[in-house]
């Protein structure tokens, strides 16, 4: 009896190496000169492309759960998992159904994608970060352990979010039917940046390289190319000029 279940119907390429107790479902696509660990499960319709390395016990494609008083009602089918070119996967990554990961990006181990989320090219996950479903990360960021980013958040290029920072989408605390219009993940602006432990509430702007100071709260627009500290957080200063982004190699 085989170690591993490959659909009939999937397609591996070239060079591909599979570990033990790996299923691959109906119709996925693996690309040649891939890496795939002990224990993963690649579910159906999910793509992978060419010289990805998913590592041991990963999750690609999964379904989601709904609670019965969840605010998301599924109301169409999810795309399926679109990895694409040159990622690397680490150890215990969930990647959600209805997610598409660009180019030559790594999700380290731990991590959780949900479904409806798009990351660029050259985008670094960190460990046990958790991006929540119908957000959109851009290329080149750096979203570094245990950062939480909430449902329905923007994050453009060039990013930079220190660990352990929190996002959040509810100025209701899940109170009141009134949340349901108001609610809004946070944008950060290309070039912005955020301190380690600092807390972003709903709808909060950071706007082109803003800065906020490690261990702040942040309950106003971050205006462009300012920084801002405390708690809650007011404007410190500009961002020195050899920090904004137009000023790197």
């Amino acid at each position: 009896m085989s170690e591993n279940y490959i659909s009939d119907t999937s397609k591996v390429g070239n060079n591909v190496s599979i570990g033990k107790f790996v299923v691959i479902e109906d119709d996925v696509t693996i690309g040649d000169n891939c890496m795939i660990g002990h224990n993963v499960v690649i579910h159906k319709g999910s793509k992978i492309g060419a010289n990805v390395r998913i590592d041991d016990n990963s999750v690609v494609g999964k379904e989601p759960m709904r609670s019965v008083n969840s605010i998301f009602k599924d109301e169409k089918k999810f795309d399926p998992a679109l990895i694409k070119d040159g990622c690397l996967i680490g150890a215990g990554v969930i990647v959600y159904c209805g997610c598409v990961i660009g180019e030559n990006t790594l999700i380290a181990d731990l991590a959780t994608v949900r479904e409806n989320v798009t990351i660029g090219s050259k985008t670094i996950i960190g460990r046990g970060a958790a991006i929540e479903n119908f957000s959109k990360i851009g290329s080149n960021c750096k979203i570094e352990t245990n950062v939480y980013i909430t449902a329905y958040s923007e994050v453009e290029d060039n990013v930079f979010i220190a660990p352990g920072v929190v996002t959040s989408n509810d100025n209701f605390a899940a109170r009141s039917k009134e949340r349901y219009k108001h609610f809004k993940g946070v944008t950060v602006k290309k070039g912005g940046r955020i301190g380690a432990q600092a807390t972003i509430l709903p709808g909060k702007i950071i706007n082109e390289d803003g800065f906020v100071a490690a261990g702040s709260v942040v309950t106003k627009d971050v205006e462009k190319e300012i920084i801002v500290a405390g708690n809650p957080a007011k404007q410190f200063r500009k961002v020195p000029e050899d920090q904004l982004l137009k000023n790197q190699q």
